[in-house]
């Protein structure tokens, strides 16, 4: 099982990403594995369950929302999207709607729609 994030680390990480961000800097790597898995985390506390798989590339994945387990191969319902998509529906920066319109969000499967769990709001 994967190190929990404190809140303490999630928030800090948080903090240095949107401050590279409000600088046009790319964020240090550490900073961003670790405000993506902790925005993860959250949403697994928030939303357990095992029907859809959200991906987060390169830095990590979860099953959450209640419904039926899925335990091989490629999961019925998965959502996947890039880390500052994921951080900007996360914190409420972006509407799931809107990414999903401009093709930031790839969902498959009926359950694949995180409106009623988004934004977690660290």
């Amino acid at each position: 099982m994967p190190r929990r994030i404190t809140t303490d680390e999630g928030r800090a990480a948080l903090a240095a990403v949107r401050a590279a961000a409000a600088d046009s800097r790319t964020p240090v790597r550490a900073d961003l594995a670790t405000a993506v898995r902790y925005l993860l985390q959250l949403l697994a506390e928030k939303a357990p369950g095992g029907a859809v798989e959200v991906r987060v590339p390169p830095f990590g994945a979860v099953q959450v929302i209640e419904g039926p387990r899925h335990t091989r191969g490629t999961p019925p319902n998965v959502v996947e999207t890039d880390p500052a998509t994921w951080i900007a529906l996360a914190t409420g920066e972006e509407k799931w709607a809107d990414a999903a319109a401009a093709g930031r969000i790839r969902a498959s499967g009926i359950r694949a729609d995180l409106t009623d769990v988004l934004p977690l709001r660290p």
